[in-house]
């Protein structure tokens, strides 16, 4: 992993986890952490991240 790889994937999860925390509060809905999840993978394309990106939410 190079890295710049590195930084996407601490990028995903650090952002990931944030909107975690909102959707565990119930400050947004499964569906909007869908959208999140599907923007932010786009926007940093993590090597790791891919494996944990909800394809529909286990919570």
């Amino acid at each position: 992993m190079t890295d710049e790889q590195f930084e996407r994937e601490k990028r995903y999860q650090a952002s990931m986890n944030l909107f975690q925390n909102m959707l565990n509060k119930g400050l947004i809905t499964p569906e909007q952490y869908a959208i999140i999840d599907t923007k932010m993978l786009e926007k940093y394309q993590p090597l790791l991240g891919t494996l944990f990106a909800t394809d529909g939410l286990t919570i």
